[in-house]
């Protein structure tokens, strides 16, 4: 099966190019006065937008949001989106690899993976003032590459993540019986991004977390409103969607990826849960 592959729109401002393991772009420096327009694609690297100024539209896993001043994009390898940036944005934009900011400590694991579960983020200007603060050593360090340069990097990607993590827990204002089933919804997702296509049934994941399929049904149905198995099926369908428009894979080949082996059965899944076969969604929604 080929990989989603990355596509730019002719005539228009490519997304800067990243070949290692970690960069940052200034954004006003690098659209020089230019719109930069990008159809639907995936990155197997974060990907971290952060605006000071801006306007325009960003779509990730379908779904849309504005671009505005003083917001930020956080997206995990694997999701797809497309982009549209005015010509007067200003901020940063950053690309790490998951080899290169792979904390041991189990604490900063955390922090990554409960920031990078909040793709758009609005932030006061105050805040948007201290990361962006943050995000110029780190470009300055990035340009200078002087000794341990990547070290002092990964010291600062822990600040600017734990500043992200302070706002948004001080904009939670729920107990800490709630804090402690969102951190294990988070941990049930990661699983799910990990495992879907290879394990489907509940019982592994609830194995897998160390709770009961009711303890963990509870969960979601508390946080979400979902049971967990539709939790499941959700991203399931969601990696099918991602599939079917931002590739040209058969539909074979993409029901071979999510672990169908019965075609027709993959199909059948689809249609129940979007009202769609695969070919007939490709078609209506393909931009």
């Amino acid at each position: 099966m080929k990989p989603i592959p990355i596509r730019h729109i002719n005539g228009t401002l490519k997304e800067p190019a990243f070949s290692e393991s970690f960069d940052i772009v200034d954004i006003h420096q690098y659209l020089s006065g230019k719109i930069m327009i990008q159809e639907l694609h995936r990155h197997s690297f974060y990907y971290v937008l952060v605006l000071e100024k801006g306007s325009g539209e960003h779509r990730i896993d379908f779904e849309t949001y504005m671009i505005q001043d003083y917001c930020l994009f956080f997206m995990r390898p694997g999701q797809v989106h497309e982009i549209v940036i005015s010509s007067e944005s200003t901020g940063y934009l950053l690309k790490f690899s998951k080899d290169f900011y792979a904390p041991t400590e189990a604490s900063s694991k955390q922090v990554l993976r409960k920031i990078s579960n909040k793709n758009f983020w609005v932030l006061e200007e105050g805040k948007m003032k201290e990361i962006l603060l943050i995000l110029s050593n780190i470009f300055r360090e990035n340009n200078a590459q002087q000794e341990r340069y990547l070290e002092t990097i990964q010291a600062y990607l822990s600040v600017f993540f734990i500043a992200l993590l302070r706002q948004r827990e001080a904009k939670d204002l729920e107990n800490s019986h709630h804090d402690y089933m969102q951190e294990r919804l988070e941990e049930f997702h990661e699983l799910i991004r990990i495992s879907a296509t290879q394990h489907k049934q509940l019982s592994y994941y609830s194995q897998q977390l160390n709770l009961t399929p009711y303890q963990l049904n509870a969960i979601t149905k508390t946080t979400l409103g979902k049971t967990s198995r539709e939790v499941i099926i959700d991203y399931l369908i969601l990696e099918a969607k991602r599939n079917l428009l931002a590739s040209s894979n058969q539909v074979s080949q993409i029901a071979w990826h999510l672990g169908y082996e019965d075609v027709s059965y993959f199909v059948r899944f689809f249609k129940k849960h979007t009202g769609y076969s695969p070919e007939a969604f490709r078609k209506n929604f393909k931009l």
